[in-house]
């Protein structure tokens, strides 16, 4: 593999999202990278998306309606034809430097696969960092320091887990792995090629500067809001998973917690409101049917995956790498909106900073044509391990949110 710049596929997989999907691709065309690619793996609904966007005829458009997040990444994995594939979902978009620090973390030795870290809907607070997972399916805590790229060490029996909406792996390793298990439709997908990857004695690396924002997008199995609206498909990976990895007299205690785990979920989506009393009985149901169909699916063999079907199809980036921060009280918004707009149109990355004299807690969302919008108190709080009692003058607290993102954002 080139040692400096590796050529890197991007796959996206949609499915009954497009709006999500036009949003994702505008991230994905201002990465501050080069060589890379795209590849897009949707519906009809999001192919037409994709080509409506000014930039269609540079991406690699493969149409595919089947509801299984396995074979639909294997679909852009046979399109890739960069030595490293990274995915992310059709509901998330990455901070513009994400590539170059995934990059990076493949520099480390021997490595093989790099997961990055994921923020939630707020743009704020995590949702997911470092982490493990055993041969049950359960994830564990795993501490990292710092902004550099790490090779963790995971305990006995451990493999290092990455994010579905946040990883990459060398196209090479992919292919002879067979690519994602098919038998898991959604659901702990990644996971299994985790724990895969670990038993053939390849190194995963974790790189916490390699920055997803990922919005949880509504599905056929959860709202907007993240209410459930069915756990089959959780059941049936739940199933596939231990039948996969797991002893078979560990199967019923491991079943036994995740009845709780869901219940416990469930109960705490209707204490919020967001499910009725009588949803929760019904739903529960549901991972039962999960779990009934995951111990009856023939689990296939997985073969290697087939050299690349198309050659690379080098993207170029619509931003120029160049940084401009635009600030102000929210009273100038509309003022703020334009100067910012005007500025991605030319290709800059874009940061907004609008703060009020308040106490408000943070928020960042990436906007239309190309621009991070941060807003809330000019005391409050952009992380929760920073004081409530930070009493900084408007200019000193535009330079700590700058410098706050500045290894996700900018080289």
């Amino acid at each position: 593999m080139t040692e400096e710049r590796p050529t890197i596929s991007v796959v996206i997989v949609s499915l009954g999202r497009p709006q999500s999907l036009s949003l994702c691709l505008l991230g994905v065309a201002r990465l501050v990278y080069s060589p890379y690619e795209i590849i897009v793996v949707a519906d009809a609904a999001g192919i037409d998306a994709a080509r409506s966007l000014p930039f269609a005829n540079a991406l690699k458009l493969v149409r595919f309606d089947e509801p299984n997040i396995s074979i639909a990444r294997n679909r852009g994995i046979t399109e890739s034809a960069g030595e490293i594939v990274a995915f992310i979902d059709d509901d998330a978009v990455p901070e513009p430097m994400w590539l170059e620090r995934l990059r990076e973390a493949f520099a480390l030795p021997d490595v093989s696969a790099v997961g990055g870290f994921v923020r939630g809907r707020n743009g704020i607070s995590w949702q997911w960092r470092g982490r493990s997972v055993d041969h049950q399916g359960r994830a564990h805590a795993l501490p990292v320091e710092g902004q550099q790229p790490v090779l963790p060490v995971s305990p006995e029996g451990h493999a290092v887990k990455t994010e579905g909406t946040n990883m990459a792996i060398r196209r090479s390793v992919l292919a002879e792995l067979g690519g994602f298990d098919p038998a898991f439709r959604f659901f702990l997908d990644e996971t299994d090629l985790n724990l895969r990857l670990a038993v053939q004695g390849h190194r995963t690396a974790l790189a916490p500067a390699a920055e997803v924002h990922h919005a949880y997008g509504p599905s056929d199995l959860r709202r907007g809001d993240r209410a459930v609206r069915d756990l089959i498909a959780v059941g049936q990976s739940s199933m596939v998973f231990l039948r996969r990895h797991a002893s078979p007299e560990t199967h019923a205690g491991r079943l036994c917690e995740i009845r709780q785990e869901q219940r416990k979920r469930l109960l705490q989506q209707m204490v919020d409101g967001l499910i009725e009393p009588r949803d929760v009985r019904r739903l529960l149901g549901t991972l039962e049917q999960g779990f009934d169909a995951g111990l009856a699916l023939a689990l296939p063999t997985l073969a290697p995956l087939a050299r690349p079907a198309s050659p690379f199809l080098p993207f170029q980036s619509l931003t120029t790498g160049e940084h401009r921060v635009v600030s102000g009280r929210y009273w100038r918004v509309r003022a703020i909106r334009r100067e910012a707009e005007a500025l991605a149109e030319e290709g800059h990355l874009v940061s907004v900073y609008v703060f009020s004299r308040t106490f408000l807690f943070h928020t960042l969302r990436f906007k239309r044509p190309g621009i991070w919008w941060q807003r809330g108190g000019l005391w409050g709080r952009s992380e929760r391990r920073l004081s409530l009692r930070q009493f900084n003058l408007f200019a000193n607290r535009v330079q700590i949110e700058c410098q706050r993102v500045a290894s996700a954002r900018w080289k």
